[in-house]
């Protein structure tokens, strides 16, 4: 497989993953990373993964607090940027999904 192509998909599906991390972080932004890569189905190392990435691009801040005297805790906070970000990954989501409709609405009418 031409190597262009696998970093092409690989960087749609962490747009993706990123995509879902932000959404999730701004329905819920006290949480815990177990409780927050069990809502979106990936592992611990992969939301951490994710999580650090967002971060570094400026997308997501994190912050500390303490939830009981034992343990800390995070709040996810999606800054400006991200916020940007996730409007833009939705629009293109959203125009990705109306592309395909119309390609399936004219299959279909060509078949009848």
């Amino acid at each position: 497989m031409n190597a262009i192509y696998v970093q092409y998909m690989n960087k749609k599906k962490d747009n993706q993953d990123h995509f879902d991390v932000m959404r999730e972080i701004q329905k819920q932004s006290k949480t815990s990373q177990r409780d927050l890569a069990q809502q979106l189905g990936f592992s611990l190392g992969k939301l951490n993964y994710c999580l650090k990435a967002l971060q570094q691009k400026g997308l997501v801040k994190i912050k500390n607090f303490e939830k009981n005297p034992n343990k800390l805790n995070y709040i996810y906070v999606l800054t400006p940027k991200g916020l940007t970000e996730k409007t833009k990954l939705t629009l293109n989501f959203m125009k990705r999904k109306m592309e395909e409709y119309d390609e399936l609405k004219k299959e279909l009418e060509d078949r009848n």
